[in-house]
């Protein structure tokens, strides 16, 4: 690492040219008007302007580069430097003091807006508190309507001269600043002392500014570059893996002069992202992430490594990643994304079938490394699948995968796969999972992965809906019925029975029906069932069986009886949650047996 401290113009001249450029990973410039003249003000008063972070490329960018906001010109240019901090400080001060096209901002209402940069001579030769007044921006047209009657006209260089305002687009030309200053002086013999103090007071401190630059080494890994970039920009978005690999990946040598192009990582994921959530709607939207994708491909690739090398070792932590070179990534993407189509089918057999309704969208990713790893073999053995579910299930209800997800995505990956192909250790995730009894009380919200699997366990064992009642509900009914979470004893019957209750809101006192059997569930159970049976045409003891495939007792619901309903219907909720972790329940208490 190097500080280095270049003239402003020295650093402006390199983004013209191209040896001072973006890796592709930066996001978009996005300052407005109001930030460009107090940035401009701040120059042209010679005050610090905070230090800037360059990487040396040392002649072989390791990503993917492109020109700052306004360079476009400078064409396919290989860059010494790249800029990982300043880009909005540059690029403002690049547009405004070095390019003669218009500045293309934003003003204070977020409308897009084209303008030049001016200098107020008189104001400019005044106090320093004056000058941030002293900056102004015109219009593309260099005409600035002030006032109704009023308008500051700016379109030639004797109407810039007669109203005393300098161009700043071409401050570093001396030419034609020399050519500028004749015609100022010449409008008026008082300018030649108002042009003195002006070089003195502002030109000068442009020409002579500096930038503080710090120069990673091109050794620097892409580990330690994303990490000081998202430490120096603590105020934006902070900066994911595939964004760097995206940039990374498009700047491999290899695979430009074998295929004369750059790999577009992003439209690689789209197309794997569109026909995965085409097939199986849980992968939609938020329900796989390009982390997700990326971590598992890591996973088999570092399993397939340690197979080879000893010492090597399961992982896919962020450094992990940022080593997966790029043809490895394009042998094992086909594959993970077949394993990720696996991966969607079991969770259809779970009655998982929307993104909102997933767990654990992180216990997906060790699931499909190992689909990936072991193939086949998976469904061709009925005691893997049972194995399979078993793991799955003590994930979600033990709650395992809530913390630091790392380290256990490592160790299911190898257990699991020990354990399919008849290695006696259990792995960790199902040993060490527990369901304590009371948890059933405080499951409330979706925010619990343990609340969205009792609920896909429940429509998963056989419920029935209580509207569209001819056949149990499967993953296709899930969807075409809008089914979602039901509250048995509606919100308004503890109101007007006076009855707070934390319990309400429990898992317990709710069910997966249709959004048609939701319009009706109004007022007291025993009250709502009378109009579901009537709805459904059946004689009401054949209803009640209906109702009992949620697992809870139909006549303490024509009763009315909420404690009765309550503790039975906990006891069968236990017992399917016990089925599911192959593992008894952990009671605190012996009489909550």
């Amino acid at each position: 690492m190097a500080l280095d401290s270049p003239k402003l113009q020295e650093v402006l001249e390199d983004i013209q040219s191209g040896e001072l450029q973006l890796p592709d990973f930066q996001r978009d410039w996005v300052w407005d008007d109001e930030r460009i003249r107090a940035l401009v003000g701040t120059v042209t008063l010679d005050y610090p302007l905070g230090v800037v972070m360059t990487l040396q490329t040392g002649g072989h960018s390791p990503f993917r580069a492109r020109t700052l906001t306004g360079a476009e010109a400078a064409g396919a240019v290989n860059p010494s430097l790249l800029l990982l901090d300043g880009q909005q400080r540059l690029t403002s001060l690049f547009q405004a003091l070095h390019s003669d096209q218009p500045v293309r901002t934003k003003d204070a209402r977020n409308k897009p807006l084209e303008c030049w940069y001016y200098v107020d001579i008189a104001k400019a030769v005044g106090t320093p508190a004056d000058r941030d007044d002293a900056i102004v921006s015109v219009p593309e047209d260099k005409v600035l309507s002030i006032s109704r009657k009023e308008r500051l006209d700016l379109s030639s260089t004797e109407l810039e001269c007669r109203a005393g305002y300098f161009p700043l687009h071409f401050v570093f030309d001396i030419q034609r600043v020399n050519v500028w200053q004749r015609a100022f002086v010449m409008a008026d013999d008082a300018n030649w002392d108002l042009w003195s103090k002006f070089e003195e007071h502002v030109l000068k401190h442009v020409r002579s500014f500096l930038i503080p630059m710090i120069k990673l080494s091109s050794t620097t890994t892409l580990d330690a570059v994303c990490s000081v970039f998202e430490r120096v920009n603590t105020g934006g978005v902070p900066l994911n893996v595939f964004e760097l690999l995206t940039a990374s990946y498009a700047g491999d040598r290899q695979y430009e002069r074998e295929h004369n192009d750059y790999y577009r990582l992003p439209d690689e994921w789209r197309d794997i992202k569109k026909s995965l959530a085409a097939a199986y709607p849980v992968f939609d939207g938020d329900g796989l992430s390009s982390s997700d994708f990326l971590q598992a491909v890591t996973l088999v690739l570092t399993w397939e490594r340690k197979q080879e090398v000893r010492g090597a070792a399961v992982s896919c932590k962020r450094r992990d990643l940022l080593k997966l070179p790029l043809a490895d990534f394009r042998r094992l993407a086909p594959r993970v994304a077949e394993a990720f189509e696996w991966v969607g089918d079991f969770l259809q057999r779970q009655c998982i079938v929307r993104s909102g309704d997933v767990p654990y969208r992180t216990q997906l990713v060790p699931l499909a490394a190992v689909r990936a790893i072991i193939g086949d073999r998976i469904d061709e053995d009925s005691a893997a699948g049972e194995k399979i579910n078993r793991w799955y299930w003590c994930g979600v209800l033990g709650e395992m995968y809530g913390g630091s997800t790392e380290s256990r995505f490592t160790r299911d990956v190898e257990q699991l796969i020990g354990w399919l192909r008849g290695e006696p250790y259990v792995p960790d995730t199902i040993t060490e999972a527990v369901f304590v009894s009371d948890r059933l009380d405080s499951l409330t919200t979706r925010n619990s992965a343990a609340y969205k699997g009792i609920y896909a366990l429940l429509a998963k064992q056989g419920a029935v809906d209580w509207y569209y009642n001819e056949a149990p509900l499967n993953p296709a009914l899930l969807l075409q019925y809008a089914v979602s979470v039901r509250q048995v004893f509606p919100k308004e019957w503890f109101t007007r029975q006076g009855i707070k209750d934390q319990r309400a809101n429990s898992i317990v006192n709710k069910t997966p029906l249709s959004y048609r059997a939701g319009r009706i569930m109004t007022g007291p159970p025993g009250v709502y069932l009378k109009s579901l049976v009537a709805e459904s045409g059946m004689r009401p003891e054949w209803f009640d069986d209906i109702v009992a495939t949620h697992l809870m007792d139909p006549v303490a619901l024509h009763e009315d009886d909420f404690e009765r309903f309550y503790a039975d219907r906990s006891r069968q909720l236990l017992e399917l949650v016990n089925n599911a972790m192959g593992k008894r329940t952990v009671f605190r208490d012996a009489s909550d047996r």
